[in-house]
């Protein structure tokens, strides 16, 4: 029996309930998210075990380990048995698989299709609170050879100055442009002022000869795509 000032720690569990045999005998796929979380942090609180309080910081974040990876030190601070250490212990993990899905996506010979776009950026704008506006440039076979931030900007919007676009187009010798921005809202859908920037740059591209091969808005869950809905590009 515990007393009241222990914590439940992986180690007083049966072994078929502690997630680091479970992983060692049944594979690293056996493991939900929680327990996966749990053997980070290795004990809970007076009250849960650590896979009892991994799963109730999943359930305050749509059980979605995307939204965890959004909150910093002092937020995940806020769960009783959540200490400065652990806390560092989940925002790296996070952090090596988002940067893996990084390394993974700069692999990419050529952009075939949007997809590989998201592919490509989602790791870098998915997680952020505020909107960013990047652009992608390619030479003739569709690689990219270069990618730049134009700008930051707050939840609802960021400014974007069309001949700094072009301009690092050019400096690049790029023969074509993807923009890509990011919905910290989670709203899908372009905005009007989405739509107009989209064809403001286009035109100026036509004149330029560097194309506007699509505009990627990206959310935590999933994009928009200009060129796959037919819109103005």
């Amino acid at each position: 029996m515990l007393h009241s000032n222990e914590k439940y720690s992986i180690k007083q569990w049966s072994e078929d309930d502690r997630p680091r045999e479970k992983l060692l005998n049944k594979g690293r796929n056996s493991l939900t998210d929680a327990e996966l979380l749990a053997i980070l942090i290795g004990s809970g609180n007076r009250n849960e075990s650590a896979v009892d309080l991994c799963k109730r910081i999943l359930r305050d974040h749509n059980n979605k380990l995307s939204e965890i990876s959004r909150l910093n030190v002092e937020q995940l601070q806020k769960y009783k048995g959540i200490g400065e250490a652990k806390a560092i212990s989940i925002i790296a993990a996070l952090e090596i698989g988002k940067r893996r899905r990084l390394e993974e996506a700069l692999n990419l010979d050529k952009i075939k299709s949007s997809r590989d776009i998201f592919e490509l950026m989602h790791p870098v704008l998915a997680d952020l609170a505020h909107e960013e506006f990047w652009i992608l440039m390619l030479n003739n076979s569709n690689k990219v050879i270069g990618k730049h931030n134009l700008s930051k900007g707050g939840i609802t919007g960021t400014v974007v100055d069309s001949r700094l676009v072009f301009k690092k187009a050019i400096e690049k010798g790029a023969v074509a442009l993807i923009m890509v921005h990011n919905h910290p809202s989670g709203a899908l859908y372009p905005s009007n002022a989405d739509i107009q920037l989209t064809k403001s740059l286009k035109s100026a591209g036509e004149i330029l000869q560097i194309r506007i091969l699509d505009h990627i808005i990206i959310t935590q869950q999933s994009y928009y795509s200009f060129a796959d809905e037919g819109n103005v590009i």
